[in-house]
């Protein structure tokens, strides 16, 4: 490790704070940035002033700290909207189709066809044919209701 001997202070906790950057970016989780924040503030004043080394770790400490408690109210405060609340939910983003049965709807349970495929529903009993509206989801399941 005596090549870390040559390196100026500084020049550590630029690096430290880019390599966290970096692993915020490969593992997102919005905790790490702060760190590298705090880490890339401590080596510009570690270079602007002369600071000892355990100096350096206090003020990194205390910066960052201070900048997750702040990004954490940040995030609270203004947090990251999906773009699509929907995407992985199949069956709500099927409410409000109108379908017309395939399998008859009997005792509460038949197939519609939807699209390029046949799914289960749940609803009132209907004959092949009849057409229904989707007003939700259970699962795999679609519910269904007469449509107008």
């Amino acid at each position: 490790m005596d090549w870390l001997g040559s390196w100026e202070p500084h020049w550590l906790w630029l690096a430290f704070g880019l390599l966290l950057a970096v692993a915020e970016m490969v593992i997102p989780g919005v905790f790490l940035i702060w760190l590298a924040g705090a880490a890339i503030v401590t080596g510009i004043l570690a270079f602007a002033l002369p600071l000892g080394v355990p100096l350096q770790i206090v003020i990194f400490a205390v910066l960052a700290i201070a900048a997750v408690f702040a990004g954490r109210s940040y995030i609270r405060r203004n947090p990251v909207e999906e773009a699509d609340p929907l995407m992985n939910r199949r069956g709500a983003r099927m409410i409000g189709e109108v379908v017309r049965v395939s399998q008859p709807i009997v005792d509460g349970h038949g197939k519609v066809h939807l699209g390029d495929s046949e799914w289960l529903v749940r609803g009132p009993d209907a004959t092949v044919g009849a057409r229904m509206k989707i007003v939700g989801s259970d699962g795999a399941v679609l519910l269904v209701e007469a449509a107008d």
